[in-house]
């Protein structure tokens, strides 16, 4: 078994213990040197805090006592992810949470953020300022690992819309706009203000100074807590000390003090010296809670001094980390387990003056009587659909794969249709290619639509965040995305139904181009709107798409083309298919506004040299006459209507049931603090996202 070097011959860990305090004189030399401050290597040292608990500080105090997380893996039962965990969070320093993968730094953070999952179970006490109350709107914020941005905005841009989204309207656009650029510069991005974020396919930021545009949206209404989920994750060394520097300045800045909590992964010796308190979590357990300055020494009296010029950060995770076990030194005389290890500083820890120091200090902080934390005013609802009409309408026009590619494929199909079907003409030939050229374009030019899809994705990932942030509603952001979209679907269907409309020859007459363009416009915005339903119920990018292809094959085998309407299929194919496929309004809609009024030469030997139009919709086509073509594009809107509020309606019901799943599967209310739930579900955005 891969061990690690300890001073015993003993099998149990505790006659390891005792082995060790009856030996330990023999490592003093090496235990003073692991302590001994180098030049090359410094020690880590706090800056200023984490030696105790300055209660008359302004800001936010944050403690959690006997906290456990289960998480329900269904019939398996439950899991523990964290087990009983007793700490705290004060103003003016920066708390680090570390630990090896899977250890629950994330889970711990979440927890303390109130974002937890609605399949786990919460035990313990965590309050803010002594009380249990929600973190209100302003007065917290949360930076997720991945840097979910616009990449088309620039970084101005992109702070910018941020403070109009969250800042109230009682602020001028230029205060906005000037504490926009105040917290750009705290973050010293002042020299990449005008520089596009860049994602994949065009150059932009670089990965250190994306993480900290992410932090710079999320301290846009100066929160009092601030959390941050591995905000140097994926970033080198030195990107990840400028990163960690500019939030560990943060305690500091503004009128009062914040409250800094982040989830680290392995610091450089840099950025551990920048942190003022550690929780070191392994399997879900405190190792060692305390200031960050003196875990050293934590770790060294407990025989496992840090050897000398190694950063102690990968000194501590590499001897609670029993995942790599094949990597450890082996075949010393004296030596244990990782796992052995662990048990042992967990225990050392339980039984130390620094844990029983650290429940003191929760005990003393909830005394303090901090008061209850005000909610901050938000932009108002109009506000909100306006600033995001605009912020999508230029990621729109600036992403070329938004729409402008999907332009340049509807031309050349158009083009492809033009010359295919170009100048039909009168006789009885026509009729059929006219349908076929008609039926094409409601189904398959419109079928592109999905194309747009990825994109819509990325502006989902982008919703979530923000919406989680309690930046604005889900009402708001599909009043915004609706908007904003109009102006290039009219564009894609104006330019490449001209193209198959005139010259083909079909029905003359601006009357009936309008109303094919109506027709076209509203089946590709309803498409779209299919997309976003089916975005909300699929995230995956992959299976959305497929979902998506899949749901308008079946209308299109449905839609009365391929099969006439009085030949489908009673079950399914007919009810409810056939009415509830879009493109059955679409082909009547636009059968009617063809044939109507025109007259074709007739090929039945002894009969009439002509057919009236409405002859062939009736017989060949099987239209139902006794509806007007504007009924049929008025049901195309009312559909179009229909799968947007869908759309709202399932996003605001995943906001409601998450909650009530939650409250559900945990502990009575008496047991359980949740202190900040999703922000759209307090009152003042609540009220908002109805609208």
């Amino acid at each position: 078994m891969a061990s690690l070097p300890f001073p015993s011959n003993q099998s149990s860990a505790s006659d390891h213990r005792l082995n060790y305090q009856s030996t330990s004189l023999r490592y003093n030399q090496e235990i003073k040197a692991a302590l001994e401050v180098k030049t090359d290597v410094p020690m880590p040292s706090s800056r200023g805090g984490g030696e105790g608990v300055a209660t008359d500080r302004d800001g936010v105090f944050l403690t959690w006592k006997d906290l456990w997380v289960t998480v329900s893996n269904g019939k398996k039962g439950s899991k523990s992810i964290l087990q009983g965990l007793t700490g705290y969070a004060q103003p003016g320093e920066l708390l680090a949470i570390m630990g090896p993968s899977g250890c629950g730094k994330s889970t711990l953070l979440d927890t303390l953020a109130g974002r937890l999952g609605s399949n786990t179970r919460q035990t313990g006490d965590i309050l803010i300022n002594g009380h249990k109350q929600r973190l209100a709107y302003g007065t917290s914020a949360y930076v997720t690992q991945d840097d979910t941005l616009i990449t088309t905005l620039t970084v101005k841009e992109a702070v910018y819309y941020s403070a109009q989204l969250q800042l109230p309207d009682s602020m001028s656009r230029a205060e906005k706009k000037e504490r926009a650029e105040m917290i750009i510069r705290e973050m010293g991005l002042q020299d990449a203000m005008n520089t596009r974020i860049g994602g994949w396919g065009s150059k932009g930021l670089s990965g250190g100074q994306k993480r900290r545009v992410s932090i710079c949206i999320e301290i846009i209404t100066h929160p009092k807590l601030l959390f941050l989920d591995e905000p140097t994750s994926g970033l080198d060394s030195a990107a990840s000390y400028y990163v960690m520097s500019r939030i560990a300045r943060l305690d500091h800045k503004d009128e009062n003090t914040r409250t800094v909590i982040a989830s680290i992964h392995q610091p450089s010796g840099e950025v551990f010296q920048l942190f003022d308190s550690l929780c070191l979590l392994s399997a879900g357990k405190v190792v060692y809670f305390g200031p960050a300055s003196q875990a050293n020494e934590f770790f060294a009296l407990n025989g496992f001094p840090c050897p000398t010029l190694q950063n102690p950060s990968d000194h501590f995770l590499k001897t609670i980390n029993k995942d790599f076990e094949t990597d450890l030194e082996k075949g010393l005389e004296d030596s244990i387990t990782a796992e052995v290890a662990i048990n042992l500083l967990t225990k050392a820890y339980k039984s130390s003056d620094n844990y029983q120091q650290v429940k003191r200090l929760v005990t003393e902080i909830c005394k303090k009587d901090g008061g209850t934390l005000e909610e901050r005013s938000h932009s108002s609802f109009l506000t909100q659909c306006l600033v995001l009409t605009r912020r999508s309408f230029v990621n729109m026009y600036r992403d070329l794969g938004y729409y402008w590619l999907r332009v340049a494929i509807y031309v050349s199909l158009s083009l492809g249709l033009a010359t295919l079907f170009y100048n039909l003409g009168s006789d009885n030939d026509s009729i059929q290619d006219r349908g076929s050229l008609l039926m094409f374009i409601a189904s398959f030019l419109t079928f592109m639509t999905i194309g747009g899809f990825p994109s819509f994705v990325e502006d989902m990932k982008v919703f979530e965040r923000e919406r989680l942030n309690g930046h604005y509603g889900a009402t708001a952001f599909v009043i915004g995305n609706t908007f904003s979209a109009l102006p290039y679907l009219l564009l894609i269907s104006v330019i490449p139904g001209a193209i198959a409309y005139f010259l083909p020859g079909l029905h003359k007459g601006y009357e009936h181009f309008i109303y094919f363009v109506s027709v076209l416009f509203a089946c590709m915005m309803l498409v779209e709107s299919l997309m976003m339903t089916v975005a909300s119920m699929v995230p995956n990018f992959l299976m959305g798409i497929i979902t998506g292809a899949g749901i308008q094959a079946f209308m299109v085998l449905g839609g009365g083309f391929f099969r006439l309407p009085n030949d489908l299929p009673k079950p399914f194919w007919k009810y409810p298919m056939y009415y509830i496929a879009f493109h059955k309004y679409a082909y009547q809609g636009m059968f009617k506004n063809e044939f109507e009024g025109l007259t074709f030469l007739s090929n039945q030997a002894g009969g009439p040299q002509t057919i009236p139009g409405e002859t062939i919709l009736r017989d060949r086509w099987q239209v139902e006459m006794g509806v007007s073509k504007w009924v049929d594009l008025a049901i195309l809107l009312g559909m179009v209507v229909l799968y947007r509020i869908l759309f709202l309606v399932i996003i605001k019901t995943t906001e409601k049931i998450k909650p009530i799943i939650t409250a559900f599967v945990s502990v009575p209310p008496k047991q359980t603090t949740q202190i900040m739930e999703i922000p759209l579900t307090t009152p003042l955005h609540g009220d908002q996202s109805s609208v």
